[in-house]
């Protein structure tokens, strides 16, 4: 028969999991630390996490490379380095994932401010 365990036996288990997970400090030397989020704009890892928990800005700080001018997130309420625009395929992209910031409208706009021929509007028929 499979040994039951005791309520000491769980103690002991969780004791030694927490020496083994503590950080020891780590954690405040990490959050000062600079991180680039976007071509020119480097910010602290907590200013970064603050913008990470406003809605729809979950990927904050993933587009380094790409210019704090070619971000629609600041129209759309949320972080103003996420849903990134600097190319068609991205452009598209944020249009798909526009439901997740405060003002989807603003996301839009700035999409087809950007790029006018995805703007459903502006198609014109076949004929």
């Amino acid at each position: 028969m499979p040994k039951r365990s005791t309520k000491k036996d769980s103690k002991v288990k969780k004791s030694t999991t927490s020496k083994k997970s503590g950080t020891g400090g780590k954690k405040k030397k990490d959050l000062k630390k600079k991180v680039k989020v976007g071509r020119g704009v480097t910010i602290s890892k907590a200013q970064e996490r603050k913008l990470e928990r406003k809605p729809g800005s979950s990927n904050t700080g993933e587009y380094a490379g790409v210019s704090p001018a070619n971000f629609a997130g600041r129209s759309g309420g949320a972080s103003p380095y996420s849903f990134p625009i600097n190319t068609r395929r991205r452009a598209i992209s944020a249009l798909a994932r526009a439901h997740f910031a405060p003002d989807p409208e603003g996301i839009k706009r700035a999409v087809y401010k950007k790029f006018p021929d995805l703007n459903p509007k502006n198609k014109k028929g076949k004929k």
